[in-house]
């Protein structure tokens, strides 16, 4: 599975309509990784790619420590107004291959559809490195899935005809493939053979006009032109329309848990 990295900035283009569109994480996630972690009351959280703080939030919330790190300005002040009400949180803008991490001073680290915008090489050794003895990893993500509705396969159509270098956000993804990269990851980078695999799935109504906001999310729909952009946005819009101007939206998320491996 090849990444463009390059594109991990097409974000912070995008910083309102994510903070606008992009919804919390589901509460059972949340939970069971403080469950699996055995994380307590004065536990201290690193986060990476925060994005508008929308795990953030969740984990701040519940009094937890947390420094949250972005790479986009703009996000990261979305990150800072999402968590006004809770000053243990603290967002800092910076790249986070290049900031410096106190070592061992993390109880808990957590990323949420970003982890794989950072190489393994370096992202797993680092985050390995700022974690205690007794620390765990938490990386999650959402993945798409293909509604098989008449809706669906409507914009499934439009990606056909008008953007077929492109991949419809319907297309359900290998889940197999992540699996296998991911902990192959902690295997080769962590030296982590046990990782504990779950998913998570929810619904979520949607206008016609917010689908086509959370399309501007997406960076592969960033990387396309502004003339084949605004087609898009036209013909998935009536799409949605005609389906009755409402959509229900299936989700799921891969949630990655392990522990750090004991030395020696």
């Amino acid at each position: 599975m090849s990444i463009d990295r390059s594109r991990r900035v097409t974000f912070e283009e995008v910083a309102n309509l994510y903070n606008e569109t992009r919804s919390r994480y589901p509460a059972a996630l949340i939970e069971d990784i403080l469950r699996l972690s055995a994380l307590e009351a004065d536990g201290r959280i690193l986060e990476i790619g925060c994005g508008a703080g929308n795990a953030t939030v969740s984990f701040a919330e519940r009094g937890y420590r947390l420094l949250a790190i972005e790479l986009g300005e703009r996000l990261a002040e979305y990150a800072r107004q999402n968590c006004r009400a809770h000053p243990n949180a603290v967002i800092v803008q910076s790249e986070f291959e290049s900031y410096d991490l106190p070592p061992r001073s993390f109880d808990l680290a957590i990323s949420a559809d970003a982890f794989h915008w950072i190489r393994p090489e370096i992202g797993y050794p680092k985050v390995n490195a700022a974690l205690k003895e007794s620390g765990c990893f938490a990386f999650f993500w959402q993945i798409a899935v293909d509604p098989q509705t008449a809706w669906s396969r409507a914009v499934n159509e439009i990606y056909r005809r008008r953007a077929p270098q492109f991949d419809s956000p319907n297309r359900a993804m290998d889940v197999e493939t992540i699996r296998n990269i991911i902990t192959g990851n902690f295997r080769e980078h962590c030296s982590i053979e046990d990782v504990t695999i779950r998913t998570y799935d929810w619904i979520e109504t949607l206008s016609a006009d917010k689908y086509v906001k959370l399309l501007h999310t997406y960076s592969g729909f960033r990387g396309m032109d502004d003339d084949l952009r605004e087609l898009i946005n036209n013909e998935v819009r009536a799409a949605i329309q005609n389906a009755g101007g409402t959509i229900h939206h299936p989700y799921r998320a891969l949630l990655f848990h392990a522990r750090k491996a004991a030395r020696g």
